[in-house]
């Protein structure tokens, strides 16, 4: 891997969608990530551990114990980390209200930002209406986006081969497939609606593994992308401003340099 080495320093840092406990999370680069950022809040905004998959199958190499034993070092160095469950670490949602390691588990939070913006952070699978009242349907998903990764790997592992760049299969069918895009502006929407309604500026989430950040209607929305496919983060400057960090790009690093070859073991954008 082709890595810097000077700490980049943000006022907040959300992330979310790490999924640990699958073989397609890239744990080694958020590791990465957590080792080269500094920052006064960091927020886990839901799904960093999947417990469904866990419940299937047990897989926890070495760098997933590194990523939780780098976030409780940062807790107890000073910064102030905030744990938001989302549906794949539901489990954590009855512990809302208690601190662990000096993380405090809350079912959702409000960030002020340095000009003064105030900011919902939540996972938003409350808001994902197959999920509530249609969650076979979820669970379904869930293996039609592992076979998309799967073949996603053998793609990109003859596209190596051939001297091309990494290229995403499933984040390809998803802005692609008209259903997928409708879900998409829907949830947006949906989330922007929640944050007008709390009457704040706007939303922080993650849930359907889309990183970004719009205005729509006057309010503020941003996903803060996942750890499964693109790498993404979102950060808050010193001055308030927000940015999506595209980890992978930004550190040159090759997706090649990691296991690919397993076979993934993934949830679905959605969930």
């Amino acid at each position: 891997m082709t890595l810097m080495s000077n700490t980049q320093n943000y006022r907040a840092i959300w992330i979310s969608d790490v999924h640990l406990g699958t073989r397609g999370c890239k744990a080694d680069f958020l590791l990465d990530f957590l080792k080269n950022t500094e920052s006064e809040y960091l927020y886990l905004v839901g799904d960093i551990i999947d417990g469904w998959r866990l419940r299937r199958s047990w897989h926890w190499p070495q760098a997933h114990n590194d990523m939780v034993q780098k976030v409780l070092r940062k807790a107890r160095k000073g910064t102030k980390v905030i744990y938001v469950p989302g549906n794949h670490d539901e489990f954590a949602r009855a512990y809302a209200g208690l601190t662990f390691g000096d993380i405090p588990v809350v079912s959702e939070a409000i960030h002020e930002t340095a000009d003064g913006k105030k900011l919902l952070v939540i996972h938003g699978d409350q808001f994902d209406g197959v999920l509530q009242y249609a969650k076979w349907l979820a669970h379904l998903g869930d293996h039609a986006y592992t076979l998309a990764l799967t073949l996603n790997n053998w793609i990109n592992s003859i596209g190596r081969k051939l001297g091309f760049n990494y290229w995403s299969l499933s984040a390809y069918l998803k802005h692609k497939v008209k259903n997928a895009v409708q879900f998409i502006n829907s949830y947006e929407e949906t989330m922007a609606d929640v944050a007008r309604h709390r009457n704040v500026d706007g939303v922080v989430c993650g849930h359907i593994h889309h990183a970004e950040l719009r205005e729509t209607n006057g309010v503020l929305y941003a996903n803060d992308g996942d750890w499964v496919e693109s790498c993404t983060a979102l950060v808050e400057h010193a001055d308030g401003r927000l940015e999506i960090l595209r980890w992978a790009e930004n550190r040159q690093l090759s997706f090649f340099d990691t296991t690919l070859a397993e076979e993934p073991d993934l949830v679905p954008e959605r969930n």
